[in-house]
């Protein structure tokens, strides 16, 4: 499975769920380089199908919707969408 580490300044385990093709995944991702976050993505469209059923079932544990961007903070917290503020407090 290809998920590309980012490193940066330590926050926890910050991992984004995105797709190749979306805006608001390509946002939150250059969000995460801005603030110089060590964090992880993959982008789930772009997996074989056998693994992205496999991160899917990860994604919906945190976000049943099935949504992107998802941005799961230390596998307890959930940002979903491109929500500047939240993520700059978060990772604050």
């Amino acid at each position: 499975m290809e998920i590309v580490h980012v490193s940066g300044r330590k926050k926890g385990k910050v991992m984004l769920y995105a797709l190749s093709t979306c805006v608001w995944c390509k946002k939150t991702k250059e969000l995460l380089a801005s603030l110089g976050v060590d964090h992880s993505y993959v982008f789930v469209d772009l997996l074989p199908e056998k693994e992205m059923d496999e991160v899917m079932d990860k994604v919906m544990k945190f976000n049943p919707k099935g949504s992107f961007p998802t941005l799961v903070i230390d596998e307890k917290r959930c940002i979903v969408g491109f929500r500047e503020a939240e993520i700059r407090e978060a990772l604050a």
